[in-house]
């Protein structure tokens, strides 16, 4: 069977929306649904039906005096994210690349999704036996260190909110699926100022990681250094990693804007 193109997959409505959206550009504040159903060549009925969806989600407004439309708050958000995963990005990659060269080991830089992270960016170790790069993928923050670090310092209140109300599945021998002692655990991290996955998520992978904040000192992100545990031993983990996935951490926030 042939592959399919991509373009066969597109759903009509969603462009549609897309389209409208789009229409909003250079020195174009407001539209009217006449004027857009001109633009979009599309049925005032069903440019009143997107305009009413995305309204509902934020990402437009109306303007009650002129009754136009505009774009909503949701729309600036969206850009903010992307610019703030970008500037991580640009910013964190050369502090990556300098962390590899000091202690050959695979590095990366994690944010937050939900209650999970996913790792942005990574740089490999030339090492023959790694972790396998998981850029992209969505992991649990409860049981590894990029994750720890960052809900590490949020409030309580906060905290209940965003742990899974079912029980903390269990990955290792080593994952801490008891909530109390999960709580413990992070406030010795915190104290700490780094977090470490103890082979929690993958058996014979020790990870350890360092929070990186902005300049609001918000924490944005994580970067983590990971490994095989027969070569991240305790005493290489206190002399040489925990050091400088820190200094790591600092360099990354410095180049945000953060100011201790």
């Amino acid at each position: 069977m042939a592959k399919k193109e991509k373009s066969e997959y597109l759903i009509q409505a969603v462009s549609h929306a897309l389209d409208l959206l789009e229409q909003f550009h250079g020195d174009v504040d407001e539209l009217g649904v006449t004027e857009l159903s001109k633009r979009l060549k599309l049925h005032k009925n069903n440019v009143f039906r997107l305009l009413a969806t995305l309204e509902s989600r934020g990402y437009i407004e109306q303007n009650r005096v002129t009754e136009n439309y505009r774009l909503g708050l949701k729309t600036l958000e969206l850009g903010q994210t992307f610019i703030k995963q970008m500037g991580l990005l640009r910013q964190s990659r050369p502090v990556l690349e300098a962390l590899v060269r000091e202690c050959n080991e695979t590095t990366y830089v994690a944010i937050l999704k939900e209650f999970h992270i996913v790792y942005l960016d990574v740089v490999e170790t030339d090492l023959t036996v790694r972790v396998v790069p998981r850029v992209g993928a969505r992991l649990p923050a409860y049981c590894t260190a990029a994750g720890k670090i960052q809900i590490a310092y949020m409030t309580d209140e906060e905290l209940e909110n965003y742990l899974p109300t079912k029980e903390l599945k269990r990955f290792t021998p080593n994952t801490i699926t008891d909530r109390d002692e999960l709580k413990k655990h992070l406030q010795q991290v915190a104290d700490m100022g780094y977090a470490i996955d103890n082979e929690e998520l993958d058996v014979g992978v020790r990870c350890v990681g360092a929070p990186i904040r902005d300049y609001t000192r918000r924490i944005i992100g994580a970067v983590s250094i990971s490994g095989p545990s027969m070569r991240f031993t305790d005493e290489r983990m206190d002399k040489e990693l925990i050091p400088l996935v820190k200094k790591a951490g600092e360099e990354i926030s410095t180049k945000l804007g953060f100011h201790k």
